[in-house]
Parts: C-alpha cells; sequence; structure tokens
C-alpha cells in the first residue's frame, strides 16, 4: 500500500479522482480560482493510497476528465473552424484526451509501485516528484502538448514567485510538495505531522521571501508599442477573394501610427506567401520608414530553390530581419511523418499542411536597438526553448492567431501562458494577435494592458526592456527536473533497504 489502508471503496476512490480532475481546469483562466490547482493534486494524490494497477486507473480517470473539460476546445478548431468529419474530430480530441490521461497513469502506477511506506516522504516527495516527471515529459514527448500545466494556474498566485527560479514546473513541483504536506497532515502519525508542518512553513518562508526579489534590471527608455489586431474572422481569412480586403485592413490600421518605435502585426497577418506579395511588402517598408518605426510583420515566407514554405515574423524597417518558427504544430504545420514520406505527399499533391521549422540558432530581432526573443503562436507554451534568445534579448514578442478557437476558453489559457513567459525570464511581453487577446504584459507577469477580443483594434502602450537573468533563464529546466529524478531515487533507495 501506497499510505496506510484506506477505508475508499474502489469506486469511491475513482469518483475522487474523476472529480479532482473536473475540478483542475476551473484553476486556470479564465476561471481564476487558481487556488483550486493543489487541491485538485491533493485530491488525486488521497487516491493513490491503493495498489499499483488501480492507482494508475485513478490517474487515468483524472486525466481524462481534466483534458476532457480544459481542452474541449480543440474541437472547435478541428471540426467548426477546420472542417474536419465529425468522426475524425471526435478520434482526434479523444486520441489527445487519452494519450494526456496516460502519463497521469503513469504517474500513478509509479508513485504506488515505489511507496516507501512514510506517509510524509510519498505524500512530500514521491508523489510530487511522479506528476512532476508525468508533466514535463507530456510537454516534449512527441512534439509535446504543455497545457494545463499546474505551475501556470498559479500566475496569479503567491508560488509564481518560484517561477523566476525554476520555469513553470518549479510551481508545479512546489505546489505538489505542498499539497502532500497538507494531506499528510490529515493522516494519523506524529512524526509524519510533524515533518509536513516543517514543510510547510519551510516552503512558506521561502515563497514570502522570492516573492519580493527583483531578478532584473530596467535596461534604457521603454519602447513605445502599437499591437494592431485586425480581428478577421479565420473562415475568411485565407479566401483569395478576401485578401486584398485583409492587407488593406492592416495598413490603414498602420499608417497613423507615428512615432512608435515598434508596431506589430499578427501571426500570418498577410495572407498569402511573401513572393507573392512582394508589392505590397515593398509598400510596407515604405510606409515604416515614413512612420519612423520598426514593423513586425506575420507572413509565410518561400525558399523557391527548395521550394519549402516557414512560419515567418519580417522585421521591415530600419532594422531588417526575420525569423522562423522553429516548433511546429503536428497536423496543423506538418505531417508527422519521415522526410521521403512527405516528398512523395508533395509530389501526389496529397492535401495536407507542410511547413518547415526554422533552425535553433537565430539572431534575435531588433527594435530602436533593442534585442528582442520572438516566438510564434503555440512555440511560446515551450519556456525552455525561448532561452536560446537570452539574456542578449531585452524584450519578449509573441505573435498568435487564436482564431482557430473561437470564443473558447482556449486564447484565455493561451495569454496565461505568455504571461508565464514574461514572469519566468524578467521581461516584458508584447501579445499580437487575430482575434485577441491582444496585451503588454510586465516582467512580473501582470497585463499592462489589454485589447477586446473580436474586434478590430490598436493597443497602444509601452514595454520598459529588462536586462540580466532570473536563475531560470541561466539553467532552464534542469534543476527541476534532476530535483524530481533525486526523489525518484531516494523512494527507490528507502525500499531497497527496507527490503
Amino acid at each position: 500500500m501506497l499510505l496506510r489502508p484506506s477505508r475508499s471503496t474502489t469506486a469511491r476512490g475513482r469518483l475522487g479522482a474523476a472529480l479532482a480532475g473536473l475540478m483542475l481546469p476551473l484553476a486556470f483562466a479564465p476561471f481564476g480560482w487558481y487556488w483550486l490547482a493543489p487541491l485538485a493534486m491533493l485530491g488525486l494524490f488521497a487516491t493513490w493510497d491503493t495498489a499499483p494497477a488501480e492507482a494508475a486507473r485513478r490517474g487515468f480517470l483524472f486525466g481524462a476528465c481534466a483534458f476532457g473539460a480544459g481542452t474541449w476546445w480543440l474541437y472547435v478548431s478541428v471540426r467548426l473552424v477546420g472542417g474536419t468529419p465529425l468522426p475524425v474530430a471526435v478520434l482526434l480530441l479523444a486520441g489527445l484526451v487519452a494519450l494526456m490521461a496516460a502519463w497521469y497513469a503513469a504517474s500513478g502506477y509509479l508513485a504506488a509501485r515505489w511507496a516507501t511506506g512514510s506517509m510524509a516522504f510519498d505524500a512530500c516527495v514521491l508523489m510530487p516528484a511522479s506528476w512532476l516527471l508525468a508533466e514535463w515529459l507530456r510537454g516534449w514527448v512527441f512534439t509535446g502538448f504543455p497545457w494545463l500545466s499546474i505551475g501556470y494556474a498559479m500566475v496569479d498566485g503567491r508560488l509564481a514567485a518560484w517561477a523566476p527560479v525554476g520555469g513553470v514546473y518549479a510551481v508545479t513541483l512546489v505546489a505538489g510538495v505542498m499539497a502532500g504536506a497538507v494531506l499528510t497532515l490529515f493522516r494519523d502519525g506524529t512524526r509524519d505531522r510533524t515533518a509536513a508542518s516543517a514543510v510547510l512553513l519551510v516552503l512558506t518562508l521561502a515563497t514570502w521571501l522570492l516573492s519580493g526579489h527583483h531578478w532584473t534590471t530596467p535596461a534604457g527608455a521603454p519602447l513605445r508599442v502599437s499591437l494592431v489586431q485586425g480581428a478577421v474572422p479565420q473562415l475568411l481569412k485565407w479566401l483569395p477573394g478576401e485578401r486584398r480586403a485583409t492587407m488593406e485592413r492592416y495598413y490603414d490600421m498602420t499608417a497613423p501610427l507615428s512615432g512608435r518605435d515598434l508596431v506589430i502585426w499578427p501571426e500570418a497577418a498577410i495572407p498569402a506567401p511573401d513572393d507573392r506579395v512582394a508589392e505590397y511588402l515593398q509598400a510596407l517598408r515604405g510606409l515604416a520608414a515614413g512612420l519612423h518605426t520598426q514593423l513586425l510583420v506575420g507572413i509565410l515566407t518561400h525558399d523557391a530553390a527548395r521550394d519549402e514554405y516557414r512560419n515567418s515574423l519580417l522585421a521591415l524597417g530600419a532594422e531588417a530581419g526575420v525569423y522562423h518558427k522553429r516548433h511546429l504544430v503536428p497536423f496543423g504545420e506538418f505531417f508527422p511523418v519521415p522526410s521521403f514520406v512527405r516528398s512523395w505527399m508533395r509530389m501526389a499533391n496529397l492535401p495536407f499542411d507542410d511547413l518547415e521549422a526554422g533552425g535553433r540558432q537565430q539572431r534575435p530581432l531588433l527594435a530602436a536597438g533593442v534585442p528582442l526573443a520572438p516566438t510564434i503562436c503555440y512555440e511560446d507554451a515551450y519556456g525552455a526553448e525561448q532561452l536560446d534568445f537570452l539574456p542578449e534579448a531585452r524584450l519578449l514578442v509573441s505573435v498568435s492567431n487564436d482564431a482557430w478557437f473561437g470564443d473558447t476558453i482556449a486564447p484565455h489559457q493561451h495569454l496565461q501562458i505568455a504571461r508565464m513567459r514574461a514572469l519566468e525570464t524578467g521581461r516584458y511581453l508584447v501579445r499580437s494577435t487575430n482575434t485577441g487577446i491582444t496585451a503588454i504584459i510586465d516582467q512580473r507577469g501582470r497585463l499592462r494592458a489589454v485589447a477586446p477580443q473580436f474586434e478590430p483594434a490598436v493597443l497602444d502602450g509601452e514595454a520598459q526592456p529588462y536586462e540580466g537573468a532570473t536563475p531560470y533563464v541561466r539553467t532552464g529546466n534542469y534543476p527541476v527536473i534532476l530535483l524530481a529524478l533525486a526523489g525518484i531515487a531516494a523512494a527507490l533507495t528507502t525500499r531497497r533497504r527496507a527490503a
């Protein structure tokens, strides 16, 4: 048994796991009841007092309920906007939910299988460590899906102070340890309760000390920025007959923006590859020069020599440059098959999305001499990848098109993820989107300005460049993952000694 034998029946244990999973999405935006995140962890940990196989079943139920309730918006993207046949859309969503749930099944199995018999150790070390490793692995295996990571829910809570130290996973780990400590307090055993109380006291004090620390410092004057939100409906965006109207809309919205240091358009704001709109791009260069601004434009770029397309961000102005998206969305931007199969599909003119990823080693873009760390859409969910531009970059730039998800909870969740990136790096993040949520975020992850969703808008404001490096910028995810692995190793060592 993982802990002391539970009086709950198998049915009650499974129900508890399912309810904890259904509770979890409420901790994230737009609901914002962040305290439910550690409570959901506590609820699941409490059900793992059982045999390994049963703990796995409960972990799977938790994950299925959490992702079924928290990522249902994928159906809107795939079916209602993407036009995928109903059976295929349902199958894809069910497959993703099952895959995500499998990680929590594995976490539960290992937590029960490697239990030491010590309530405090198992709840405060083994369970949080197994949870964290599952959360980390699902964030990169098969290109990863890091949505609903516990740390994101805590961006407005006290535990957010751990983000600059070890990133979103450090927040997850601390939340899990504290949840395990609270669970221990409700169990029998004076020694275990004393240890749990000490853990809570130390982590509470450390959180309080970290919350007042400033890891980075302002560098130079604030940049005057304008974020252009065109609000072009996704169903119209790529229609050939709508292309001219879309390009005119963005041009007209930008023309009055004189005196800005930086103007940013969303991901793929221009609905055509660059070689098909060469004259328009030249006009934009003239516009940027006349406005004395740096203009960043989302567009597909075409490498004619290789006949390859990339999702890119062009810098038009005195400091020209280009950034190519590095982390592509499987099935949405590339087909996850070997290159020779993709070549055959291209020659056979089979319908599939086929973009090329940009190289990992790319230079920061520039605006008024300030180095910028760019991400395009889904990339901002991968905090460690953004570190390639840091600490050189002094401002984070994110462009996206969340119109795919309609008026669902997805854009709110995505904005919350972007806020974590600002908090981890100690830098402002400016975020330009097609339909929202366009925002200016400060170095502590706080929203400084937000544009209304689904309306054409220009969000004006200031973005202060910052210099310096948080501990997370210097070390990435490695210390937290190694700490979790050390916890697992300690559990295995304890079991061997007991045997």
